[in-house]
């Protein structure tokens, strides 16, 4: 688009009183704005094999990864607020008083099943995270860590550790909350005060509570068989590949 340079003669004409002017005008030279990573005639430059792992070698790695880790983070996520969200507050002992209702819950609750659930789902996600992250440094393509065995191992190590982690969840889980949530709590609350013996608190909606705390362990129990098969899978190409050969 051209713009006008800001030149301008007039010449007065005493017989007509009229002003001629004279515009000069000047083109605006064009820029032009390369893309990094774009070439003429092949688009956009490949992307390094480290940055392309992004998933998993294996299918069931895959579905692992990319679907059942995301339906358990949703059901955590959502449902787990919303059965769990209120429970504090809806906890009540006899007698209904606040000190004691705080006591006995944090009796009941050692700590809050949303924040021992995330924590589990952290602690199983960081040998995975590890291994992608050192796959990403060396620039290990996913047909190679089939194809050699160093890498072949390496990932069956971040799978049995992932293991490993999910049955000490599995335990503490059973520990810390047991196979189902009863309605009555019976609360020792001689510390906080002598007339406080043993008190009954009331659980609420522990029906829910049973149901999403069975869905919490069926979700552990389906990810250790997952990583089981995960292993057979790698295991079944790895003798593929050397049959191969």
């Amino acid at each position: 688009m051209a713009s006008a340079a800001g030149i301008l003669s007039a010449e007065p004409d005493f017989n007509s009183r009229r002003v001629t002017r004279t515009f000069v005008f000047r083109s605006r030279s064009r820029h032009r704005f390369r893309i990094p990573g774009w070439k003429k005639e092949g688009g956009m430059n490949s992307t390094p094999p480290g940055l392309r792992l992004l998933r998993p070698p294996t299918v069931i790695g895959q579905f692992h990864t990319l679907f059942f880790g995301s339906v358990r983070m949703f059901f955590l996520g959502v449902l787990g607020f919303a059965v769990y969200g209120n429970e504090a507050l809806h906890f009540s002992c006899d007698p209904d008083r606040r000190e004691l209702n705080l006591y006995c819950y944090n009796q009941f609750r050692p700590i809050t099943p949303q924040v021992f659930w995330a924590l589990q789902l952290v602690t199983v996600l960081v040998p995975g995270a590890v291994f992608h992250l050192y796959a990403a440094c060396k620039n290990i393509d996913q047909e190679e860590i089939l194809e050699r065995p160093l890498y072949t191992v390496f990932y069956i190590i971040s799978v049995l550790l992932r293991i490993i982690l999910e049955v000490i969840a599995f335990w503490l889980q059973s520990h810390l909350f047991g196979f189902q949530v009863h309605p009555l709590f019976m609360c020792e609350a001689s510390a906080l005060e002598k007339t406080f013996n043993v008190t009954k608190c009331m659980v609420p909606e522990h029906f829910e509570k049973t149901i999403f705390l069975s869905a919490m362990y069926t979700f552990t129990v389906i990810t250790i068989l997952l990583c089981i098969a995960e292993i057979f899978e790698i295991l079944c190409r790895r003798l593929g590949y050397l049959n191969n050969q």
